[in-house]
């Protein structure tokens, strides 16, 4: 099957509703950070990507349509070689909001797994693919983009700016398109020559429902103890 789509946009720029939409739309199924625990096997092979190794992107990607987010995205250049006729999606958004964002979620949350993992690791048995899974988010994401330097704000912003530039110089015209959220429907179906669904575009995973979510499994694991 191969790749039809490419996401290049980082996590936290709407990459989780532009799974849903794309769905939505027959590109069925969407990769996404999310899918991670459902295939532990990958784990291995993105931390593989990750150290500069060759990965069998075919492989890994047998059975999806699409990919989007971390940790698809860093590889989107390799990808677009094994699947050239994929078209490419930029998914931005403004750049401090996004750091904002980024730190209040998916950092707040790597770096709780972080210690309950330590924590765990102290009082019994971890399973591999737990341990493993939060050593491929840092080795992709915040040590692989990032260089561990979450906290420097403008350091951070500047890695995702320079990204995005680059993604924008490097595909060629007619097969990307920048889409930020709130666009909708519109441009996308048009870039993708597919109808547009008659239910509103999604909008899922707002920095609000993640920390509710988190808030809520921070407590029932407090309650565990």
């Amino acid at each position: 099957m191969g790749l039809k789509v490419i996401g290049a946009g980082f996590g936290r720029t709407g990459t989780l509703s532009l799974k849903f939409a794309l769905e939505r739309l027959g590109f069925d199924k969407c990769y996404h950070m999310m899918e991670i625990p459902s295939v532990p096997h990958h784990i291995e092979m993105w931390r593989a990507a990750a150290a500069g190794k060759a990965v069998d992107w075919e492989t890994l990607f047998s059975g999806y349509q699409a990919a989007v987010d971390w940790p698809s995205c860093n590889f989107w250049q390799q990808q677009l070689k094994v699947f050239p006729d994929a078209k490419v999606i930029l998914t931005r958004r403004d750049a401090e909001q996004w750091y904002d964002s980024v730190m209040q979620t998916i950092w707040l949350s790597s770096e709780q797994g972080r210690v309950d993992l330590a924590d765990t690791e102290q009082h019994g048995a971890v399973e591999s693919h737990t341990r493993d899974r939060i050593k491929m988010v840092y080795e992709v994401i915040w040590d692989g983009v990032f260089g561990m330097r979450m906290e420097n704000k403008q350091h951070v912003v500047n890695c995702f700016e320079r990204h995005n530039q680059e993604v924008i110089n490097s595909v060629p015209r007619g097969k990307l398109l920048i889409i930020e959220p709130g666009d909708g429907w519109a441009p996308l179906c048009d870039f993708l020559k597919v109808d547009v669904p008659e239910t509103d575009y999604p909008r899922i995973n707002s920095k609000e429902d993640f920390q509710k979510r988190f808030l809520s499994t921070a407590e029932a694991g407090s309650e565990s103890h």
